[in-house]
């Protein structure tokens, strides 16, 4: 566009290696920047930038008789930009002009070709959160405008990683209820950026674990990942899915005394056996058919076996990950691995294809019951594995689901007033490391007999994006499962017990942050270091555990630092129930167990996000 006795043009461009803030540009030229004014737009191998156009006086500037002030973003870089549009002939707006101007243009809408860059911009109160930021240039060559698009969708096809086909589920009754319009409302930001995805809206409680469980490797190869639009449990219900056919391990370790027969295949259970591998139960279970049997689904498992053997799909999986869009109760996997519970951060962090590895429980039942027989039943945790206080909780909530997410915080009052303790032996194997910080060690009747607080711990580190803990991780392709459980083959390892009455038996992978434990139950868990945090609350009076619940609830408690609680940073540990109640809670969900075993593999997957922001 050019106006008659102006010498400023925005048609003017230049296609040159120009010098820009001292560094080689790819591509310059001059644009109208919507709501800002004239731009040099600039384009560099790894951001876009541009910069007001015309002398600055007293912080406002003039060109085409537009008046528009430098407070605005001034570059992006590739890595937040995940689309890029060309728009139609249409208005470019300069309304920050103040109402007292001479400007011939105010008021006046400017038609122009346009394309517009969608990224995000970074909160300022929440460093974790994504807030959505377009960026829609204007000009007046049309041709001017496709080449920049196409340069800039040229360098975003370039970024490594971005994922193009997607399989997503979608928990429709999830948390509040509000599933679908969670997916509806993030469901442009896949479009926008050129992500095919295929929905799935559950209809029935393990529907995602059949159609995960049953797909085809060859289906599943032809996907860059899964993603769950629900809360930690509908997330767990995939995954179990996702592991159950595929990934062979050996069970976990346990002491010699623990258990010694599986019945009907004879198998050993010394830890020392690697030819045991935890197979699916074939019991059906009564209230979550996570880990039932795989005849549940008839031929289709047949044809898996029969049909798919040629097409392979390695567990653990570099490049194929998960993603979570939070509609839950709690979301404490979102909030670990993301900073935010914000479906809007939580759908950026897929499409731009970030990666981070998480450690994966194995919790392996052994007898539901004292009286049941031995029959391992596998089933796999990314975040909490509970007894006592956690198990009464989710066991209490199932009679109030009417209430929607409060029925937790109603089930926990009535729990804690009821007070209860269970007497249960719980073994772990202790693994000298200066990187663990055991808060106490007691004998095999449960006194406490030594604290360990070593000088020579190192200061406690943080998980956040790009963790040095958790980056530092071995080649799963070069030495094979045995790399997910380093920790099992450290020559320092013994079997530690503690026996007695425990309000609580707790396991965590992760920190287990959420917004009403801003720091987690363990604030300095890591998403990927291959130890649980094994939590023994032992039976105190009604105040203490009161005390200890409150230090949860507050940013930089200590809910630890009490004598009644144990902390243990174990790769390992066994529990056994001295009575007839039995029931865990993993990852939200029910899990009847009077004698189980559990172990960590270490990254074994990888998700869609990068971590909490510092």
């Amino acid at each position: 566009m050019e106006r008659e006795g102006n010498d400023c043009h925005v048609g003017d461009t230049s296609l040159t290696a120009s010098l820009f803030d001292d560094e080689a540009s790819v591509l310059s030229s001059t644009f109208l920047l919507d709501h800002v004014g004239e731009v040099t737009l600039t384009f560099h191998e790894d951001r876009l930038s541009w910069k007001l156009v015309g002398p600055l006086d007293n912080d406002v500037s003039t060109c085409l008789r537009v008046k528009y002030f430098p407070k605005v973003a001034t570059e992006i870089k590739l890595s937040e930009i995940y689309a890029v549009d060309l728009n139609d002939h249409g208005s470019i707006y300069i309304s920050s002009l103040p109402p007292a101007t001479e400007c011939l243009l105010l008021g006046e809408d400017i038609q122009m070709y346009r394309f517009t860059v969608h990224g995000f911009i970074r909160s300022k109160n929440q460093p974790s959160q994504c807030i959505l930021a377009d960026y829609t240039f204007g000009h007046t060559n049309l041709q001017m405008c496709r080449k920049w698009v196409n340069q800039l969708n040229a360098s975003l096809k370039r970024e490594v990683g971005r994922p193009k086909n997607l399989l997503v589920f979608v928990h429709p009754r999830s948390g509040k209820g509000n599933g679908c319009r969670t997916w509806e409302a993030v469901a442009p930001i896949f479009s926008r950026a050129k992500v095919e995805t295929k929905v799935i809206v559950t209809e029935r409680a393990g529907e995602a674990f059949g159609v995960m469980s049953s797909i085809t490797n060859m289906e599943l190869n032809s996907y860059d990942g899964v993603v769950a639009v629900g809360g930690d449990g509908f997330f767990n219900e995939i995954l179990n899915g996702f592991l159950s056919p595929r990934f062979k391990a050996p069970y976990p370790p346990t002491p010699s005394d623990f258990v010694h027969v599986v019945k009907d295949n004879g198998y050993s259970l010394d830890h020392d056996d690697d030819e045991i591998v935890a197979e699916t139960s074939s019991k059906k279970e009564d209230q979550f058919p996570l880990i039932s049997s795989p005849k549940q689904f008839g031929s289709r498992i047949s044809n898996l076996n029969s049909a798919d053997k040629a097409a392979e799909f390695p567990v653990p999986n570099e490049w194929f990950r998960f993603g979570i869009i939070p509609a839950g109760s709690t979301d404490a996997i979102v909030i670990c691995t993301t900073g935010t519970r914000d479906p809007i951060t939580s759908a950026l962090q897929i499409v731009l294809g970030k990666r981070v590895h998480l450690d994966i429980a194995q919790v392996v039942r052994w007898k539901t019951t004292p009286r049941s027989e031995v029959e391992p039943n596998v089933r796999y945790a990314a975040s909490f594995s509970g007894y006592g206080f956690y198990g009464d909780v989710i066991t209490e909530s199932e009679k109030y689901r009417w209430m929607g997410p409060k029925r937790y915080d109603y089930a926990g009052t009535m729990v804690f007033l009821k007070h209860r303790s269970y007497e249960a032996e719980i073994a772990y194997l202790d693994v000298e490391s200066d990187e663990i910080n055991l808060t106490s060690k007691r004998d095999h009747q449960g006194n406490l007999i030594r604290a360990v607080r070593s000088s020579h711990i190192s200061e406690k580190r943080i998980c956040r994006t790009n963790c040095n803990v958790c980056n530092e991780k071995p080649n799963h392709a070069s030495v094979g499962v045995c790399s997910l459980t380093p920790h099992l083959n450290s020559e320092e390892t013994r079997w530690a017990r503690s026996k007695g009455h425990f309000l609580s038996v707790g396991a965590a992978v992760i920190s287990c942050r959420n917004e009403k434990a801003p720091d987690g139950l363990v604030a300095d868990a890591h998403l990927s270091d291959g130890f649980l945090h094994l939590i023994l609350i032992r039976d105190c009076p009604h105040a203490s555990y009161l005390w200890h619940l409150t230090q949860l609830t507050r940013r930089g408690g200590n809910p630890l630092n009490f004598k009644f609680v144990e902390h243990h940073k174990t790769p390992a540990f066994s529990f056994t129930s001295s009575g007839d109640e039995s029931v865990w809670n993993v990852d939200g969900e029910i899990f009847q167990a009077h004698q189980l075993s559990a172990q960590v593999f270490r990254g074994l997957v990888s998700m869609f996000a990068s971590g909490p922001e510092v």
